[in-house]
């Protein structure tokens, strides 16, 4: 599903990462193009649509921190309740925790013609795995999404904060949406602590 050639804005994807396994890190790394100013949600969904002819997302990190969790929320947001088309694709290795792993979506208001991320608009990634940023274009929102998480009662939800603020800071996709696709992915025990890390996520980068 999802239209459109790739604006291919910013090439995100091609800043140098540590070849290490590393472990689940404190810090979580917004990447965006530089001079946007991001897409804050107080944006409306005239401006935003406007830029959504193709609409990429990585999601870096290790088995265990959630970053298969976030891609399929956000695609779910995207394609179920904001009626935008998404396809959602991951990637990791076998271990069940502490590997290498990635989530990509790419959105769009029409067809997708091809569903991996080519040209990323904007990388979420542990800071753990980033070498450097030598780049001008590019810069990098700085998130304790562990401390933040643990406010809340559990490392474990650091995932939730790192999605608000890619949500925050991006403004594709309305809160209702995200809000309802959490719903639908975690556990109803759990339900009321993810939802509140995903607001402290947005309060800590607004």
């Amino acid at each position: 599903n999802g239209r459109a050639e790739n604006d291919e804005v910013g090439a995100i994807h091609e800043l140098p990462l540590r070849d290490c396994p590393g472990t689940p890190n404190s810090m979580v790394g917004i990447f965006l193009p530089a001079g946007t100013g991001g897409w804050s949600m107080g944006s409306s969904r005239k401006e935003i649509r406007s830029r959504m002819k193709r609409y990429e997302i990585r999601i870096a990190g290790f088995g265990g921190q959630g970053v298969v969790t976030i891609g399929k929320i956000v695609g779910l947001a995207a394609a179920l309740y904001d009626k935008k088309n998404a396809v959602q694709t991951q990637s990791y290795g076998p271990e069940s925790r502490g590997g290498a792993c990635k989530s990509e979506v790419v959105l769009s208001d029409g067809e997708i013609h091809y569903p991996k991320v080519r040209t990323a608009d904007v990388l979420v990634a542990p800071l753990t795995v980033i070498k450097e940023v030598p780049r001008t274009d590019v810069k990098v929102v700085k998130v304790p999404t562990a401390e933040i998480a643990l406010e809340v009662g559990n490392k474990k939800f650091q995932n939730m904060v790192a999605l608000w603020a890619l949500a925050s800071l991006t403004g594709v996709i309305s809160r209702g949406a995200f809000e309802k696709a959490i719903k639908d992915s975690v556990p109803p025990r759990t339900l009321g602590q993810n939802l509140e890390a995903f607001t402290k996520g947005n309060e800590y980068v607004r």
